[in-house]
């Protein structure tokens, strides 16, 4: 523990103490705990009055000393639990076990006492010393070794019976600390199960002193609302809505600094009150606003997840927090920029290991793209130009649709394995017919046992009406599977085949494209596009993942074609989308 800037006479009494001076006076010690912060008998003033009252009543001689960040009039009195301790422990080579005391004050008065330089402390009582088994074994070491340690309210005789009353209150001090610890988190988890708001509310809504009400800011609410609708257009970064929180005046709710360590160990007469100061909100502060799910009335449940508050209402709409955390997850650019470069293929290319992003940039007239990697990054390809990674995608596209032979494989497959696949789907509705079998008869029980059923407590009417529905839920779930045809399996057959003739033809469109062009279909057919020494890895769009794959799982009597029927749609969507792109060139598209 270092002392804040001692003053000459707090040195000179500095070297006393270490010369002797004191060895034959006491301390006192008083703590008030931050875990009982409303309890006025454990009270600073309280415990000084005691045990002044009791070191006079003992006639005990007090050092009288007064050294900044320790002690006042021979008082050591300090603002911290007893009941935390540090976890770590360490092992020195010479047998040594060191540990470390949490209460700064408390640490240098062992070490003090320790060192012979006092006889002894005096406390109100065991709990004001210690409310754990790590400072606990401290204490009575140094009461085995000589130290006399004095408490106001209690005294242990030198006996079995002595040291049995000790370990009560040893053992009780940290009982109760446990207790309390156990009663707070049992009423926090009933509380937040119950959607009640157990935490300090955050900018944008009031903190009146009450759990049950979180009413909104006036003044700062609608101003986080209009933060919320700006960054979800998903053109602004956070600087650029830093920069808007200054225009409309959107600052912190105030608050007082964090505490010098001077202040924190200065004495209770001469804390100074700090006063609370709005501040202006940072990046950091607008990320967190903008990503908390509590502007959506939400808090923090018993399990880490969110639920629907009881305490608050909603600031943003579902919509607009959607469309904000969307906005977040992308690479923002200022829009503050006189010059926005417009390269191609920005944002298309990330790090085949890493992930991050490949950024166009311009050098003697040729466009090339750069990546920073993470430093762990494993991709030496850290730097490419327009025309190779051109090339690569080119060749990557014409291998898209399937080949002569390939889609001479798959028809041979469509033709000798259908009849299988159908053995298997009529299996599967002759299993779907005895679940509807089982759900008709529930059914009817319900209907036939209604009466009994309300009566005897089995449901409730609304538990009755939700079995009701769930049970015709799953009917018409059955029926929809039993109404999928021969001929919708044959038509999404047809559809793949057409969507190969379509990606041969975008291929040949390609190659000759403009480079903005070959951007928009890249963008179309590609989900991810990977960059590294190895070559380009990809992984294509919604409707193109059977292009993917290339079929293998149609060859295989265990699998059943219902597994590509809900990807129909998305198949007809890409369908449609990529004959508007080759609407635009009919010389290709009616080769």
């Amino acid at each position: 523990m270092k002392y804040p800037q001692l003053s000459n006479i707090e040195r000179a009494l500095l070297k006393d103490i270490q010369n002797g001076t004191y060895t034959h006076q006491y301390l006192i010690y008083v703590r008030k705990s931050t875990d009982e912060p409303d309890n006025q008998k454990n009270s600073i003033s309280y415990q000084k009055s005691e045990n002044i009252r009791f070191v006079k009543s003992a006639e005990l001689a007090i050092a009288p000393l007064t050294i900044k960040g320790f002690c006042a009039d021979g008082i050591v009195s300090e603002r911290h639990s007893g009941f935390k301790e540090d976890d770590d422990v360490f092992f020195t080579k010479d047998g040594m076990v060191q540990y470390r005391i949490e209460r700064p004050k408390f640490q240098k008065l062992l070490e003090m006492v320790g060192k012979g330089y006092f006889k002894g402390i005096v406390a109100l009582s065991w709990d004001r010393m210690s409310r754990n088994k790590g400072d606990d074994t401290i204490i009575r070491k140094l009461m085995r070794s000589g130290v006399d340690v004095r408490f106001s309210y209690a005294t242990y005789e030198d006996t079995s019976a002595g040291a049995l009353h000790m370990d009560i209150d040893s053992m009780f001090s940290r009982h109760r600390s446990r207790v309390t610890s156990e009663k707070v988190t049992i009423a926090t988890r009933n509380l937040r199960s119950r959607g009640i708001c157990t935490y300090r509310a955050p900018i944008g809504y009031l903190n009146t002193g009450s759990m049950y009400e979180k009413p909104f800011d006036p003044v700062r609410a609608p101003l986080i609302k209009k933060l919320f609708e700006r960054c979800a257009t998903g053109n602004y970064s956070l600087n650029d809505l830093v920069r808007y929180a200054k225009e409309i005046g959107l600052v912190g709710v105030p608050m007082r600094r964090q505490r010098t360590s001077e202040e924190m160990l200065a004495e209770e007469e001469d804390i100074e009150e700090i006063p609370k100061i709005s501040r202006p909100l940072n990046a950091g502060n607008i990320s967190r606003i903008l990503s908390n799910p509590f502007y959506l009335g939400m808090i923090k449940g018993t399990d880490g997840d969110y639920v629907d508050s009881n305490s608050h209402k909603a600031l943003v709409e579902n919509k607009i927090y959607i469309q904000v955390q969307q906005a977040l997850k992308k690479r923002k650019v200022s829009v503050y920029y006189d010059k926005k470069l417009n390269l191609p293929y920005r944002g298309i290319f990330r790090c085949g290991v890493c992930k991050r992003s490949y950024t166009p940039y311009t050098k003697k007239g040729h466009i090339y793209y750069s990546t920073r990697c993470q430093k762990d990054c494993s991709n030496t390809l850290r730097s490419c130009n327009l025309s190779s990674i051109e090339e690569q995608t080119t060749i990557l596209i014409q291998k898209l649709h399937l080949s002569c032979d390939e889609l001479s494989q798959f028809n041979a497959i469509y033709q000798t394995d259908l009849a299988l696949l159908e053995e298997k789907r009529r299996k599967e509705f002759d299993e779907i017919d005895l679940k509807k079998k089982q759900l008709r008869d529930k059914l009817a029980f319900l209907s036939s046992n209604k009466l009994t059923l309300l009566q005897t407590g089995v449901y409730s009417s609304e538990e009755y009406l939700l079995e009701q529905d769930s049970i015709n839920t799953k009917l018409l779930g059955f029926q929809e599977q039993e109404q999928i045809s021969d001929i919708a399996m044959m038509e999404m057959l047809k559809e793949i085949v057409e969507l190969s003739e379509l990606l041969k033809t975008i291929a040949k469109y390609y190659d000759f494209a403009e480079t903005n062009e070959k951007e928009e279909i890249l963008k179309i057919l590609f989900l991810e596009l990977y960059i590294s020494e190895k070559g380009l890895k990809y992984k294509l769009n919604s409707g193109l993942e059977c292009f993917e794959h290339r079929f293998g799982a149609l060859g295989d009597p265990n699998v059943s074609l219902l597994e590509l029927l809900p990807k129909r749609s998305s198949i007809q969507t890409m369908i449609h989308t990529l004959k508007i792109v080759l609407s635009a060139n009919h010389s290709i598209s009616t080769k």
